[in-house]
C-alpha cells in the first residue's frame, strides 16, 4: 500500500512522521507524531450528522443534538485494521475510565472489505474484542464522508458544545489523547477526573508493533493492489491458474503455488493443498482470510524457514503451525521471540475454499 510504504519508510529512517496529502490513498495508518504539549485546543469545526449510520449495536440510535453537554470521541475503525487494533485497549480504557465523567465513546465502523458490510460479521467482532461502547454501522460511507474522514483508525475529540476540538489520525499519541479528554470534561465542568493516565494490558494482535524490527508493510493480495507478488508468469485475472512459487523470494516479495483464482480484492483457492509463501522481516505476520462460503472451516499449516514456528506461533495457530479458518477476519499466524530476521512463511490450506485478503505486519 502506497502511503504505508511511504509511512513505513519515513519510520525506518526515524523520522517524525506527520499526515501527508498521499495518505488518502491508503486510509489504514501507522503513525507516530510527536506528542505536544496539550495547551489551548483549537475549535477544528462542528460535530457532523451521525444520521447516516445504517444501524447501530450497544445503543439505540445517538445524534449530535442530543449528545450536547458530554464529551464525545468518534473512533472510525475497520475490524480487520491491524492498526485500528492495536489501539482499542487504550479506546476500551479511555470509554471505561470516563463514562461517569460524561464521556460519550462512539465506535463508527466503516468497512473496508466487502465481507466488513456484513452486519452480523460486525455484531461477532464487536462482541469477540469487548467493545461495549455505542457502534454506529457506516456501511454507506455516510458517517465517514460527513467528517470527511480518510483514515482507519482515526479519533475526533468532541467538547460539550458540540465542537470538534483535536483530532488523532492512526496509532500512537495516547497520552495526548487521554490528556485531551481530561481537559474537555474539565471544561464541561466535570468534577473527580484523575490526572493519573491508562494503564493497558494488551493481548495478541492488540499488541503494539515491534517499529524497530518492523521492514515490511502491509500488502494486499489481490491483483488490484498487490505487490511483489513472484510467482513465475504473473498472476491471471478471474480464471482457474495453477501456480508454482520459487524456493527462495526476496524481501517482501510472496507467491502463490497450487490451484487458485486471483480477483481484483482477494485471493481464492480451488483446490486443496494450495500455498501461499512470503519472505518477511517482522515480529509479527498477520493475514485477513475468511472461508468462502458461511459456516464452513478450512484448516492450515503454517511454516517459518521450513519448519513448525514452535514460540514463533501466532495466537490463532498452535506450536506446529496448525489451524482453522472458521470467519472473515484478521488472523494472527506469527509472533517470533528476537532477534527478528529475514524469515519465509508458508500457509499450506489442507481444504479448497479459502479467501484471502491482505498480509500486516507488526
Amino acid at each position: 500500500m502506497k502511503a504505508n510504504q511511504l509511512l513505513l519508510a519515513a519510520i525506518l529512517a526515524s523520522s517524525i512522521v506527520a499526515p501527508i496529502e498521499t495518505l488518502a490513498e491508503d486510509k489504514r495508518m501507522m503513525v507516530h507524531p510527536m506528542t505536544p504539549a496539550v495547551g489551548q485546543l483549537p475549535i477544528e469545526g462542528e460535530f457532523p450528522s451521525l444520521s447516516g449510520a445504517t444501524g447501530w449495536l450497544n445503543s439505540p440510535p445517538l445524534t449530535a443534538a442530543g449528545l450536547r453537554g458530554k464529551v464525545v470521541v468518534v473512533d472510525f475503525w475497520t475490524y480487520t485494521c491491524i492498526n485500528w487494533l492495536r489501539t482499542e485497549p487504550y479506546v476500551r480504557a479511555w470509554a471505561a475510565k470516563y463514562k461517569d465523567q460524561g464521556l460519550v465513546m462512539i465506535g463508527v465502523h466503516t468497512p473496508e472489505f466487502a465481507f466488513e458490510h456484513d452486519v452480523d460479521n460486525v455484531r461477532r467482532a464487536v462482541k469477540d474484542m469487548r467493545v461495549d461502547y455505542p457502534v454506529a454501522i457506516d456501511s454507506d460511507y455516510a458517517v465517514w464522508n460527513a467528517f470527511k474522514n480518510e483514515y482507519w483508525p482515526a479519533l475526533y475529540f468532541v467538547d460539550a458544545q458540540g465542537r470538534i476540538r483535536h483530532h488523532q489520525f492512526g496509532e500512537g499519541d495516547y497520552e495526548q489523547s487521554e490528556r485531551v479528554i481530561q481537559q474537555l470534561l474539565s471544561e464541561a465542568g466535570a468534577g473527580g477526573i484523575s490526572r493519573d493516565l491508562v494503564t493497558v494490558v494488551a493481548r495478541g494482535a492488540e499488541v503494539a508493533a515491534d517499529w524497530d524490527n518492523l521492514k515490511s508493510s502491509e500488502n494486499y493480495v489481490g491483483k488490484e493492489r498487490t505487490e511483489g507478488f513472484a510467482s513465475p508468469g504473473g498472476a491471471v485475472l478471474g480464471k482457474s491458474h495453477v501456480y508454482t512459487a520459487p524456493a527462495r523470494l526476496q524481501l517482501n516479495h510472496w507467491a502463490l503455488a497450487g490451484d487458485w483464482t486471483v480477483e481484483k480484492p482477494l485471493i481464492a483457492l480451488n483446490k486443496p493443498n494450495g500455498r501461499i509463501a512470503y519472505r518477511f522481516h517482522a515480529r509479527d505476520l498477520h493475514l485477513v482470510m475468511g472461508p468462502a462460503a458461511r459456516g464452513t472451516s478450512v484448516r492450515f499449516r503454517v511454516l517459518i524457514d521450513g519448519q513448525p514456528p514452535g514460540a514463533a506461533h501466532g495466537i490463532d495457530v498452535d506450536d506446529q503451525g496448525n489451524g482453522t479458518v472458521t470467519e472473515q477476519r484478521l488472523y494472527q499466524l506469527i509472533r517470533q521471540p528476537k532477534p527478528i530476521a529475514d524469515r519465509q512463511f508458508e500457509i499450506e490450506f489442507l481444504d479448497s475454499g479459502v479467501e484471502a485478503f491482505a498480509f500486516t505486519f507488526g
